[in-house]
């Protein structure tokens, strides 16, 4: 890691929804709530939560296909959302998207080739037959051949399809890459070979990497640092290592109880799972309707997101107590 390629300030993002079919009354959904996260040039950011907590929608308003509430994203000290029609366009080039849906993320009308090409055309890159090798080049680097230049995305299998993504979002040689889910609906053997792709491709093309996922054995596999979401906002970040061997938030601990084991000799798991994420309470903790640790203060007072230790954030009053 260099230096700091993105930096969210107080980000938020609201949606008001009516409270019932028959009903005209409103009710607000804040999805992303007060966040602030750096992103650093170089490194793969994990942003792990449970569906539902904000995690893609953090992700569309860092790409800008959503309009926060209030807050700032800033790319190399610039807010985005300052940008003009010229200036996003630029920032596009250089911010691409790796998409969760193989299927419907992908053109069906437009051959593997054409898919790959597009973004060249959009962003006036080169003529025709230099827009055509690189595209060519760029299909070569993630495995795709020639022979599959042609076809369609309904003759290619959901790993084949991803890979068409990836190529999507590389050939514009771009800084940052947002990966929603990019490996959730593969198996698990397809996940394997996507992953290990797209750790070299890091390599080979410099890139920083804001992965999101609700597998932690994935986050835990890709990520140097990971960013731990709840109903919107991030209640502990620290490095990979950390957040596996010393969790600091009790979510935290609950996620890692609900991943298998394949060790006969684990008898219990750290923390058992109760109840389900609700809406934010208007007091105190938003996770104090579930968490076994909770005290007075909890129900009274919200948990800042502050430094534990050199490398650790935790939003917990208990953290290092529990």
């Amino acid at each position: 890691m260099s230096g700091e390629l993105v930096e969210i300030q107080e980000l938020n993002k609201k949606y008001t929804l009516n409270k019932g079919f028959f009903s005209s009354a409103k009710r607000v959904i804040c999805a992303v709530n007060n966040v602030n996260l750096r992103i650093f040039k170089g490194e793969t950011l994990g942003l792990v939560g449970e569906s539902g907590c904000g995690k893609s929608t953090l992700a569309r308003l860092i790409t800008r296909l959503e309009k926060p509430s209030s807050g700032l994203v800033k790319f190399k000290g610039e807010n985005i959302f300052s940008y003009d029609k010229e200036a996003l366009k630029s920032y596009r080039r250089n911010v691409q998207m790796i998409f969760q849906d193989t299927y419907s993320s992908l053109n069906p009308r437009k051959s593997a080739l054409a898919t790959v090409k597009e973004p060249l055309t959009i962003h006036h890159i080169g003529d025709k037959a230099k827009r055509v090798e690189t595209a060519l080049n760029i299909m070569a680097k993630v495995g795709l051949n020639s022979q599959q230049a042609n076809r369609y995305s309904h003759e290619f299998s959901g790993g084949q399809r991803q890979r068409i993504g990836i190529a999507r979002a590389l050939v514009l040689n771009p800084e940052l890459i947002i990966a929603d889910e990019p490996v959730s609906s593969l198996d698990v053997s397809i996940q394997a070979q996507i992953l290990n792709l797209l750790k070299d491709l890091k390599n080979d093309f410099n890139l920083t990497y804001l992965f999101v996922s609700h597998d932690l054995n994935v986050i835990r596999f890709i990520s140097d640092r990971v960013a731990v979401m709840y109903l919107g906002k991030i209640v502990e970040l620290a490095a990979n290592n950390d957040i596996y061997n010393r969790p600091l938030h009790p979510y935290t601990r609950m996620l890692l109880s609900a991943v298998p084991s394949c060790d006969p000799g684990q008898k219990e798991r750290i923390m058992s799972i109760k109840g389900e994420a609700g809406l934010e309470n208007d007091r105190g903790c938003s996770f104090q309707n579930r968490c076994p640790y909770k005290t007075g203060i909890c129900a009274s007072k919200e948990p800042r997101l502050e430094k534990f230790d050199e490398q650790s954030f935790c939003a917990c009053h208990l953290a290092g107590t529990i």
